[in-house]
């Protein structure tokens, strides 16, 4: 099966921070035309912090949920406030039971292959069968593989070949 046929993608080539940047302008530019749900990140906005976790803004509502501890400037730790991450999660399990075409989460990391984070939201949408857009840093492909159970696209983080995929999941979806 070609690439864009798969109805999951996972987004490589870039950082975090190019390729959630590059989530929320798709799913900008994609609202008009698709019922999305799922998260994306954004940056907590504080200086001289090593953590780069900040929020997940919800797709479908807007809602916005922090996902760190903040343990003050210069301190090289991270702590992912993990009860965030699930209560996020909790919103886009509603949003795929209500009904959309898509689902795009900001990514499969060590809180999902622990089963915690956005492990349900996960879930609900390789359940359903939606097309689903996230992004897996390659350390955690096996971890991935194993908790999706299905071959997936490796995608450029390239607006032109997110639409691209995006456009041939819609089509094969579609009533003909």
């Amino acid at each position: 099966m070609d690439e864009p046929r798969k109805t999951v993608a996972v987004v490589r080539g870039a950082s975090n921070v190019e390729i959630q940047e590059l989530f929320r302008s798709l799913a900008e530019r994609w609202r008009s035309e698709v019922r999305l749900a799922g998260l994306v990140a954004e940056d907590h906005g504080l200086p001289d912090r090593h953590c780069q976790a900040g929020y997940l803004r919800n797709l479908a509502t807007g809602a916005r949920f922090s996902i760190f501890h903040d343990l003050g400037p210069g301190v090289a730790a991270c702590h992912l406030d993990g009860i965030g991450a699930v209560s996020a999660a909790a919103t886009v399990e509603a949003d795929i039971a209500t009904g959309c075409d898509l689902v795009l989460l900001n990514k499969f990391g060590k809180l999902e292959i622990a089963g915690e984070g956005l492990s349900g939201a996960f879930r609900a949408a390789l359940g359903a069968g939606l097309p689903l857009l996230t992004s897996v840093s390659p350390a955690h492909d096996d971890a991935w593989r194993d908790f999706a159970k299905q071959d997936f696209a490796v995608l450029p983080a390239d607006p032109a070949a997110l639409d691209g995929w995006r456009r041939t999941v819609q089509a094969m979806s579609s009533p003909n």
